[in-house]
């Protein structure tokens, strides 16, 4: 039961983490290395993709597709955290926090976001 309700709450989390890069779209822009150039497009493309794979976890014949999907977004995130690290954990006219913070994101909070992925792919 306890796994079922992980999954559920991971599901939202992904869903309004999904939506806030329509909301709040500038504050991804800044997030996003130069050398993706299609700075919008790609906001969009990750936005779209959280809320369908946390809207895919609610669904058990879905549940392990949407698990492995997002530890593949997840790795490719991994760009913006190095990206704001190297800016020195602070955009322009957008987030900004001590450095430290910066590296807990990537080397804690990120691997506990994928392991909490990986936990859930086979929940019923």
């Amino acid at each position: 039961m306890k796994q079922r309700i992980s999954t559920y709450i991971q599901g939202v989390f992904y869903i309004i983490a999904g939506i806030n890069h329509f909301i709040n779209p500038e504050f991804y822009y800044s997030l996003i290395p130069d050398y993706f150039i299609f700075i919008v497009e790609f906001n969009a493309m990750a936005g779209f993709a959280e809320i369908l794979f946390g809207l895919l976890l609610f669904f058990t014949s879905t549940r392990k597709f949407a698990s492995y999907s997002i530890i593949v977004m997840l790795l490719i995130f991994i760009t913006s955290h190095f990206f704001f690290i190297q800016q020195g954990s602070c955009i322009d006219d957008g987030l900004c926090v001590p450095q430290w913070i910066g590296w807990v994101r990537l080397v804690v909070i990120h691997p506990i976001l994928v392991w909490w992925s990986w936990s859930v792919r086979n929940v019923w």
